[in-house]
């Protein structure tokens, strides 16, 4: 016989509170809800039970907002919720591990963190559940279950997570507002998704990617930034008739590596992109850009070798184009690259005309330069690295993923660390995405052959490394006079020569900043000739504005 509890907190034998209830409740129990608003936080171990509302009682809200913890934690039970209101503050309103939880009516919230987060092979059966708020969704990883009729609406991140060979159905669910995809498929995720409909995501309205296989069917995502369906290479499955309205051009965007079987919907907006396009022109070569760049590239001050290096890559892109146009074997060449030396040598700057360059070439599509550091990557729990990882490969798709100081990432703080999750992360999405994004890794030279040694991949998805030079005394020099010409001033004669023999007997230790010292000089001469300007007493003529003497030079350095 099914046990059943009572929680009426002015009720005298009822329980005061739901932990006090299922603290004394058995296997099988159902306990029972009095309206009101609980704050508290539940934990649920291995054991079977239900929690309602009370017959007819009216609203019943769980609100663990203030609390550091989920508002519900289920660890390898089976766990029913109906009629339930879950508010959660900073971690997921419900939370589970290997357990099997069913949701039924209920409206969930959070600030950050998932709505509902189910992971190690549990079992998620979510009917007409709400969503109104939260970093995520639903995130489904290495588990299973389904989503019926479900709504989401309002979501700072992506609706919902399907990752690492998860395998729910998600049926007839309403997903909107979401401020990144509305679901997002990665880590060989193998869904099924029927007759959702999807809109207003400030990305794709769903996103395929890292050999995910999932069959999308009879689907309306409307009203989208991104593409309606985008699909990645590598991955499989099918997306079948589904209705694409107002989104990027193609409404179906399947990556050329991909073999995701595609039959149209009302609009016919499928479409394949990549680079082994079938249908693309093939010379996609823009001579009069690749020049343009390389100009770019010779004006810079100094950098003699890296200038041959950078040219000598572009000579053998050029040269297996022509190849491949012959009908002759070209290898399959990756466009990673290490750039190593001390700060302010231009790395950033020639990232940028590497990756403009890739797109003159056809190489890449877009030729877009992202920056990132260890903070954009690496993330505070197991699981959140990667896909932070990932999601800065998908912001850099199309150009350059430069990634700054990347040796911080395999320098643990502490035993919780999560750099080397970014790295193996990286590893594998060199690979996989090496037509589509080019990764550039900077930082110090030892600290870089530390970084390469991290993962025995690493090292050999970049094809090359290249030296950047601590500049010259008359380079750092010239850089400090085209600092100053861009802001309408000029050095005197004798104001460079200063400059010069300042720089000639400057420390030059690791963490010298090179171009990064003659900004800042600049800056401090600005401010001593504005000083010695006002100390006149009159209105200087346009050419003293301009001029920077000696005298500033002097009283800016010792």
């Amino acid at each position: 016989m099914t046990r059943t509890l009572l929680v009426a907190p002015r009720q005298h034998g009822a329980y005061a509170t739901i932990g006090d209830a299922l603290a004394a409740a058995p296997a099988g129990a159902t306990v029972l809800v009095t309206p009101g608003t609980y704050r508290e936080a539940l934990f649920v171990g291995d054991i079977a039970l239900r929690i309602a509302p009370a017959d007819g009682s009216g609203a019943v809200e769980l609100d663990a907002r203030d609390l550091p913890y989920p508002a519900l934690h289920v660890e390898g039970g089976d766990v029913s919720l109906e009629g339930l209101t879950i508010r959660a503050g900073e971690l997921p309103a419900v939370q589970t591990r290997g357990a099997t939880v069913a949701l039924k009516q209920v409206e969930l919230s959070t600030g950050y963190g998932a709505a509902v987060d189910v992971r190690d092979r549990g079992t998620l059966r979510a009917h007409r559940v709400r969503v109104t708020g939260g970093q995520y969704g639903f995130v489904f990883e290495d588990s299973g279950g389904t989503m019926t009729d479900c709504e989401l609406t309002d979501i700072a991140d992506d609706g919902v997570i399907v990752r690492l060979g998860a395998n729910p159905e998600i049926r007839g669910c309403t997903i909107s507002r979401c401020q990144r995809r509305g679901i997002y498929v990665y880590q060989s995720g193998r869904p099924v998704i029927e007759g959702c409909e999807i809109s207003h995501t400030g990305g794709a309205g769903i996103a395929v990617v890292h050999e995910s296989t999932p069959t999308i069917r009879g689907c309306w995502i409307h009203d989208t930034r991104g593409a309606g369906v985008q699909i990645g290479r590598g991955c499989g499955g099918a997306v079948d008739r589904c209705r694409v309205e107002n989104t990027s051009t193609p409404g179906i965007d399947v990556d050329a590596g991909a073999t995701t079987a595609v039959t149209a919907g009302d609009d016919g907006a499928a479409g394949r992109t990549g680079a082994h396009n079938a249908t693309a022109e093939p010379d996609r070569h823009d001579a009069e850009a690749v020049r343009s760049r390389l100009a770019d590239l010779d004006a810079m001050v100094g950098l003699a070798a890296v200038k041959a290096e950078v040219r000598g890559l572009i000579d053998e892109i050029q040269v297996n184009e022509w190849r491949r146009g012959a009908g002759l074997a070209v290898d399959q060449t990756s466009h990673h690259l290490i750039f190593a030396g001390a700060p302010g040598t231009g790395k950033t700057t020639v990232a940028r005309l590497y990756g403009r360059l890739l797109a003159a070439l056809g190489v890449l599509s877009k030729g877009t330069f992202k920056e990132v550091s260890r903070r954009d990557l690496v993330g505070q729990f197991l699981g959140h690295t990667a896909e932070k990882t990932a999601a800065a490969f998908e912001a850099a798709k199309g150009g350059v993923l430069f990634i700054d100081e990347a040796y911080t990432l395999s320098r643990a703080g502490s035993r919780a660390d999560f750099g080397q999750e970014s790295i193996d992360t990286l590893v594998k999405l060199m690979e996989d995405h090496r037509d589509e994004v080019a990764v550039i890794a900077a930082g110090y030279t030892d600290e870089m052959v530390e970084f390469l040694a991290t993962n025995p991949g690493l090292a050999s998805r970049f094809s090359a490394t290249i030296e950047f030079e601590s500049y010259e005394p008359e380079e750092l020099v010239l850089i400090a006079q085209r600092i100053a010409a861009a802001s309408d001033y000029e050095f005197t004669d004798e104001a460079s020569t200063l400059l010069y023999e300042h720089f000639a007997h400057m420390h030059r230790d690791a963490t010298f900043g090179n171009a990064r010292e003659a900004r800042k000089l600049f800056e401090a001469v600005r401010k001593a000739q504005a000083q010695r300007l006002l100390a006149g007493g009159q209105r200087p003529d346009i050419a003293d504005l301009r001029r920077l003497a000696g005298e500033d030079i002097a009283a800016t350095v010792p």
